[in-house]
């Protein structure tokens, strides 16, 4: 018996029917049953029979100790799997129960036959955490690899990268590479032992992006909350809206710019962008880490800036059009009177910063508080930390488009 081959397990009276699935312990089967969920059964005293073979083509390790091999079709085009962690790059352990980020690049292709066929893969591991613990470290460690990727000829880059920190990650490679081909990132809110995950559809739809045209760094996740077609976001402009929702990441301000379909496998976009082949493959690793990102409340004390005495940047959320209390401005002008770059965005998720409106926006601009218009702060705290790194007047930077964050007006989307 072989992964992928429909069997039926029995084990203490209780008979389970499904896929063989990879397993990660030489301990345990691994069936998928009929309704999606994954079960993991103790090979100790299981009676399994073969029902049918080659269900699925899996090609993976049965019992955690086979070789994997991946097949190179000259038709199809090739396809790097870069894997972070996260959620779509999780397994269950069956003796704990636990979700682990654990599978590397080539075990998530192994989860997930239905890749098979579509190009052909590379696989790789950048890292293997869960996003809270992502660095710019990582963000540096990640360029490097895209870029490895495609200078040995990869047609497309897929990130497999957990969902909570994927916003930062997708911006802050924006700004450091030029890809003459496209980098999709994409994840999973719901792991890949649940009915109800989205790994399979998102992994389809990124690869299906990573062989398009559009040589762009994107992200790929459910369009809605039905398995139906996946919206591509343009990384600079997308954030997760919600914490468990299939559907949780958003273009804000706009339209996503594509989206792919999932049952035609048709890729289309809204908008013209970069083309691939367009541009010559450029990666600007250099990356200030001396950045913070600060929400500003009511009644916080300005106090609480000490710590960015040693800043290099701040990134502050202001309200409304780009505000904070008065009593903040002279700490914020004694920050830039010292070098450091203060550049102000907004608390709100649509619109932008106008800081010639009211009499407090007018002092912060003479304080030296810079204007990011519609950045996102996530997007925004990425780009200082690149422009402080990479451009000879950051300040200046901050206020120009380098990697479609900043657009020339902000009109609301029905």
């Amino acid at each position: 018996m072989n992964p992928g081959d429909r069997v039926r397990v029995e084990r203490g009276g209780v008979e389970n029917e499904g896929v063989l699935m990879p397993s990660t312990t030489a301990e345990h089967f691994v069936v998928k049953l009929p309704g999606g969920y994954n079960v993991g059964i103790d090979r100790g005293d299981a009676d399994i029979e073969v029902l049918e073979r080659g269900v699925h083509d899996v090609d993976g390790r049965s019992g955690g100790d086979g070789e994997s091999t991946i097949e190179f079709d000259d038709d199809l085009p090739t396809v790097s799997l870069i894997s972070t962690g996260g959620t779509i790059a999780s397994t269950v352990d069956y003796r704990t129960g636990a979700v682990t980020a654990q599978f590397d690049a080539e075990d998530v292709l192994r989860a997930v036959p239905d890749l098979a066929g579509r190009a052909n893969y590379r696989g790789r591991v950048v890292a293997n955490i869960l996003s809270e613990n992502m660095t710019p470290g990582v963000w540096q460690d990640l360029g490097e690899a895209v870029r490895e990727e495609v200078a040995a000829g990869a047609d497309g880059v897929v990130v497999m990268h957990g969902t909570d920190t994927m916003q930062y990650t997708a911006s802050a490679l924006a700004f450091m590479l030029d890809t003459p081909v496209p980098v999709v990132f994409t994840g999973s809110q719901r792991s890949a032992d649940r009915p109800s995950s989205d790994n399979v559809m998102n992994a389809v739809c990124a690869v299906e992006a990573a062989k398009s045209d559009r040589a762009d760094v994107l992200v790929c996740m459910h369009e809605s909350g039905s398995d139906d077609a996946c919206a591509l976001h343009r990384a600079t402009r997308v954030r997760k809206n919600h914490t468990s929702r299939r559907d949780a990441f958003e273009t804000v301000g706009a339209e996503p710019v594509g989206r792919v379909d999932y049952g035609s496998e048709t890729v289309s976009f809204r908008r013209d962008g970069p083309e691939r082949g367009g541009t010559d493959l450029v990666l600007a690793p250099g990356l200030e880490t001396g950045v913070e990102l600060i929400k500003f409340t009511p009644g916080m004390d300005p106090a609480a800036l000490a710590y960015l005495d040693d800043a290099a940047g701040v990134v502050i959320e202001g309200t409304g059009l780009g505000h904070v209390a008065t009593g903040w401005i002279d700490r914020i002008e004694a920050l830039v009177d010292d070098g450091t770059v203060v550049a102000m965005t907004s608390q709100c998720l649509d619109g932008r910063v106008c800081d010639r409106v009211y009499d407090t926006g007018r002092d912060l601009l003479g304080a030296g508080v810079v204007e990011a218009g519609d950045t996102l702060p996530e997007t925004a705290t990425a780009k200082l930390m690149w422009v402080l790194a990479n451009r000879s007047d950051p300040a200046a930077a901050m206020q120009e488009s380098l990697a479609g964050e900043l657009q020339e007006r902000s009109v609301p989307w029905l």
